[in-house]
């Protein structure tokens, strides 16, 4: 499972998108394993990955910066969705292909 580093269609659903996806892991060490496993198997899409324990409310929180179209991110965090003791948002934006970014 791959994406492609170019850009579709506007509104298709492999036009590229940049977002950002919040994971909650309330059971780390049941979960943790699974979780690591499909951020790997995802990893050409993830940009950028920071996890912080929040011991205060016994969860770690990932955050992570991803670039790949919707199909892509939207199968990795349905999978870390399915996971027990695992939540996943993730919201994404259209970049303007005529800016240079």
């Amino acid at each position: 499972m791959g994406c492609s580093r170019q850009g579709g269609k506007p509104g298709s659903s492999d036009e590229k998108r940049v977002g950002v996806a919040a994971i909650i892991v309330q059971d780390r060490l049941n979960a943790a394993p699974a979780v690591n496993r499909i951020l790997s198997e995802y990893g050409e899409i993830v940009v950028g990955r920071m996890g912080i324990p929040y011991e205060d409310r016994h969860v770690s929180v990932i955050s992570l910066i991803l670039d790949g179209d919707t199909d892509t991110i939207g199968a990795m965090t349905g999978k870390l969705g399915s996971i027990p003791g695992v939540k996943s948002r993730v919201t994404l934006v259209s970049l303007d292909e005529g800016r240079g970014e």
